[in-house]
């Protein structure tokens, strides 16, 4: 799908992800509606790159759907909005665990009900979902941010094969580790000796081809974590003691305090 010219409404705006991908997608001409909770940084954003600012929380569902409303010339949808979700199951509150799965899993599954109609009567239109490799390999401490991204993986590829034919594709984009922005960045979480992370430079690169080339899945890791993280979906016992020997609770519980009050 072309982008230049055509309307983008980005999701999850206000975190360096967003703002990376707000950069990448105003460079290739698009016309940016820029999404989050906080206005005082949307604004900013906004100012610089040409584009508008609709504010809205998306664990309200009725701000989901007034965002559709406000946002209904858009031909390119980005649900990049995530919530931190690591640490165990057990410390969750239930309204925590409702928000998390409201934020990361429910609402890019309205946001894509309420636009694809449009799209299809268009004949012209894309659905990106940004993911994680968290979709395809679980890990400790991460159980509830698991549930989130496998079963975004899920409404991605489901949609992409109920949308083929009408003109409106569906892409998921995959990061692994991301260094300069995100969750791990965010909380300052020391990785374990040896693993390799990418920029959001080449998260948004990857976001920007998955439109342009009407990619099903991509996966934004180094080559071991892509080939981790396929074996360990295959074989996740495997998975599990391997993630065990290379301190994998150390690294979730270094997560989860760091995100524990932004949940």
């Amino acid at each position: 799908m072309r982008i230049a010219g055509t309307t983008v409404l980005l999701t999850g705006a206000t975190g360096g992800i967003g703002q990376t991908l707000a950069r990448a997608f105003a460079a290739k001409g698009a016309k940016l509606l820029l999404t989050g909770r906080r206005e005082e940084v949307l604004r900013p954003l906004a100012e610089r790159l040409g584009g508008r600012v609709i504010v809205a929380d998306l664990a309200e569902r009725s701000d989901v759907e007034r965002l559709v409303e406000e946002a209904a010339d858009a031909r390119i949808v980005i649900a990049n909005a995530a919530l931190p979700a690591s640490g165990p199951v057990l410390d969750y509150r239930p309204e925590e665990l409702d928000r998390a799965l409201d934020v990361n899993l429910r609402a890019p599954i309205l946001l894509s009900r309420l636009m694809a109609p449009r799209m299809v009567e268009a004949g012209s239109g894309h659905l990106v979902m940004i993911g994680s490799l968290s979709g395809r390999t679980a890990s400790p401490g991460a159980a509830l941010y698991n549930a989130a991204k496998f079963g975004l993986r899920g409404f991605a590829l489901g949609l992409r094969q109920d949308l083929h034919g009408t003109g409106v594709g569906v892409s998921l984009v995959q990061p692994g580790f991301v260094g300069d922005a995100g969750m791990f960045a965010d909380a300052g979480t020391s990785l374990p000796t040896g693993v390799r992370t990418v920029s959001s430079r080449r998260v948004a690169a990857a976001t920007i081809r998955a439109v342009e080339r009407n990619r099903a899945e991509v996966n934004v890791a180094p080559l071991e974590l892509r080939l981790g993280s396929a074996i360990g979906g295959l074989f996740p016992s495997i998975a599990e003691r391997a993630q065990r020997g290379a301190g994998a609770g150390h690294t979730s519980r270094q997560l989860a305090d760091g995100q524990r009050d932004k949940r």
